[in-house]
């Protein structure tokens, strides 16, 4: 979640809706599988940074679609990176019952991925080292938000495309691509961190659905790199605990949904009460406009 509310935040940023995350954390874990299956013992050690980048690159190429189409014809990156999520759901579903699917070809799913292929726990935790990885990537970009050119422009983009387009030194339409592309491969990267660390197989309804709550996650920490690190953990603790609520309690797992549901609201209220707050503080008082 941290990684996938990272790539939604990094297109936000530039003014782009990418809400094409789902499907790209899904061609990720497709690329992941295929290359962990195809290169993993063979690559020993570099069977992860194998696995790594063809999950980002699979995430970069299934967005290119939805950037050509924006920048080519003005088509709206929120529909054509949304009808892609459909297309990936039915990709997945024809590779697990195609191409990927087990030796055995009895199960629709992929076979699992080979040792060398997968993520080590971190040393007393039951968290593998995608999520340290996790960490490490939300702690750049926030580095490159705040101290980078790069990070100044992308952020002029987002606010105003046409006055950084006017201002001659900013190519808006190539930095929003950028952004965009980048995205993509973040959310793919998700997918390959969950073959290579949680699942070690590709299989039908492998997502619950990490790429829409990611875009709840990103919104919710308003961007900002750090706080997705905290608001991934809150909801991915909630998505965690569902499951043990329903066994140990019999409170049905949807009632996890409703909670998330109820923390975005009330923050949301919250912002437009602030917002509210601030434009009343700005207006003159009475006196002042008499005069």
């Amino acid at each position: 979640l941290i990684v996938l509310g990272l790539g939604f935040s990094l297109a936000l940023r530039a003014g782009a809706l990418n809400i094409g995350m789902e499907g790209q954390f899904l061609v990720g874990a497709i690329a992941a599988t295929w290359a962990g299956l195809r290169f993993g013992e063979a690559a020993g050690p570099l069977a992860v940074p194998i696995v790594f980048a063809a999950a980002l690159s699979a995430g970069a190429l299934w967005v290119t679609i939805p950037v050509i189409l924006k920048v080519r014809f003005g088509v709206l990156e929120v529909i054509s990176t949304l009808l892609l999520n459909f297309v990936a759901e039915s990709l997945v579903s024809l590779m697990v019952q195609g191409p990927l699917q087990e030796a055995k070809g009895v199960y629709p799913q992929s076979d699992l991925v080979p040792a060398a292929a997968r993520l080590p726990a971190l040393p007393g935790t039951r968290l593998h080292l995608g999520f340290a990885l996790a960490i490490l990537l939300a702690v750049a970009l926030h580095a490159t938000y705040s101290r980078t050119a790069w990070g100044f422009r992308l952020k002029a983009v987002g606010a105003s495309p046409q006055a950084a387009w006017i201002s001659g030194r900013i190519a808006s339409a190539r930095l929003f691509s950028v952004a965009l592309l980048l995205s993509g491969a973040l959310a793919g990267l998700g997918g390959g961190l969950e073959i290579s660390g949680v699942t070690y197989a590709l299989f039908q309804n492998l997502s619950p659905g990490y790429g829409f709550t990611a875009i709840a996650v990103a919104l919710l920490a308003r961007g900002h790199p750090l706080g997705i690190i905290l608001t991934g953990l809150l909801f991915g603790a909630l998505e965690a605990g569902a499951g043990a609520m329903q066994r140990e309690a019999g409170i049905p797992s949807v009632a996890v949904a409703i909670v998330q549901a109820a923390i975005i609201v009330v923050v949301l209220l919250a912002d437009v009460i602030a917002r509210r707050r601030a434009a009343l503080e700005v207006l003159p008082e009475p006196e002042e406009q008499a005069a």
